[in-house]
């Protein structure tokens, strides 16, 4: 199992960079330009490519092989790092970023979800039912391991560390991991695709996915699950940032420390899932114990919005709350991504790609709903009606585990 843990992490784990990039670093640096919350969040627009993954999961079901889709487009994204690291990322007296490196940024997204469709893919086939909850893991703490360098890391070195030189690096890396995608001895051994197998027409795909036991329900779970987490933590941070605490002490918190803390929860609930392989009952009491930390947190919020002032005690309450919701964010993200891709193996391997795929593209779409509308809802509702929502959104999980089939226990 060492022999197929060890690539998946390493790739897991660059493709995790853009992700911190554009989640820990970009919206920092643009509040502390003066940049309204609602700005900052719509940058999480840069994702819109991964919500399109479907249009090519077929192409990796049908044509060619996994690992031939995951070296290329991991190459594809060294390719783009270059063409980063040779523009500045904005034209002299510009507020924002310049046109070019939004385009860049755009493909660079492309080339991931790209990316991500293979190496899960991969992963899917690589995995026997026993090794899903380590596997899982370890893709879960490798790809946070990616965006808290990429993210928290570099906010640290933002005053040393030039913008060519961030993604020359980048883009070295990438090659270094495409190499490594071709030649690992794992990946090369991949269970081939028998000319036998059925492969659905393109009309009867969605069918297809849909018909595969316990779709439905997972469907619905993923699509809501972080709701309510996402729109509080992209939020909480930039209100910190508001109240006085340093960019670099941000990120050493929101980025270095919270990630400690969701790679800790991960590495749990790999743990707790490799001895017990039940990620329903991981799921039920990680969810109740989410949502009293929210609700501290969203207590703590109303005192310090009441104008009371952010006392050295309250300061480290805040800070706090913010590794404990990473990690039991963590834990929750190890359970689901299990759960999906156990869902994913009752499929047919023709129709695993783009199974997968459509299930990590609802969990992505959930994340990101409330992610680029946080902003806009605390512009316009006030922060405690808006973290309110947040709450009540986080109660939604909880209450539809008690639906769950049994396909899925």
């Amino acid at each position: 199992m060492h022999g197929k843990l060890l690539p998946l992490a390493g790739l897991y784990l660059v493709q995790g960079l853009p992700y911190g990039l554009q989640s820990g670093l970009l919206p920092v640096l643009l509040r502390a330009r003066g940049f309204s919350l609602t700005r900052v969040a719509l940058t999480k627009g840069l994702y819109v490519p991964w919500l399109f993954k479907l249009a090519w999961a077929p192409l990796v079901d049908r044509r060619g092989s996994p690992r031939a889709w995951l070296a290329l487009s991991t190459a594809a994204l060294g390719v783009v790092c270059g063409m980063l690291g040779a523009l500045p990322p904005a034209q002299t007296g510009q507020a924002g970023l310049s046109s070019p490196v939004v385009v860049l940024l755009l493909l660079l997204n492309l080339g991931a979800a790209m990316q991500d469709v293979a190496l899960d893919t991969v992963a899917v086939q690589l995995l026997e039912p026993a090794e899903l909850g380590p596997g899982n893991t370890v893709q879960v703490v490798a790809y946070k391991l990616g965006a808290a360098l990429a993210g928290g890391g570099l906010l640290a070195l933002v005053p040393t560390l030039s913008w060519s030189l961030l993604f020359l690096l980048l883009a070295a890396t990438y090659l270094l991991a495409a190499g490594l995608a071709w030649v690992a001895p794992a990946l090369q051994r991949l269970p081939q695709l028998q000319p036998s197998e059925p492969k659905p027409e393109r009309r009867h795909l969605l069918q297809a996915v849909l018909t595969v036991p316990g779709t439905l329900w997972t469907a619905g779970f993923v699509l809501t699950y972080k709701l309510g987490e996402q729109g509080a933590g992209n939020l909480f941070p930039l209100l910190l940032l508001d109240l006085g605490t340093s960019v670099p002490e941000l990120g050493l918190w929101n980025g270095l420390g919270a990630m400690a803390c969701s790679v800790a929860g991960s590495s749990l609930g790999g743990a707790l899932l490799a001895r017990h392989r039940q990620p329903l009952l991981l799921l039920r009491p990680v969810l109740w114990l989410r949502l009293g930390g929210l609700a501290c947190q969203t207590a703590l919020l109303f005192h310090l919005d009441a104008g009371l002032g952010p006392s050295r005690v309250l300061r480290g309450a805040a800070l706090l709350s913010l590794c404990l919701q990473h990690f039991l964010g963590g834990l929750t993200t190890s359970a689901t991504f299990t759960l999906m891709m156990r869902c994913t193996h009752h499929a047919p391997r023709t129709l695993q790609a783009t199974h997968y795929s459509f299930l990590a593209t609802l969990e992505l779409l959930g994340k990101l709903l409330l992610g680029t509308l946080a902003g806009a809802l605390a512009d316009g509702l006030g922060l405690r009606s808006c973290f309110s929502v947040f709450l009540a959104l986080s109660a939604l999980p909880v209450l539809y585990l008690g639906l769950a089939p049994g396909t899925v226990a």
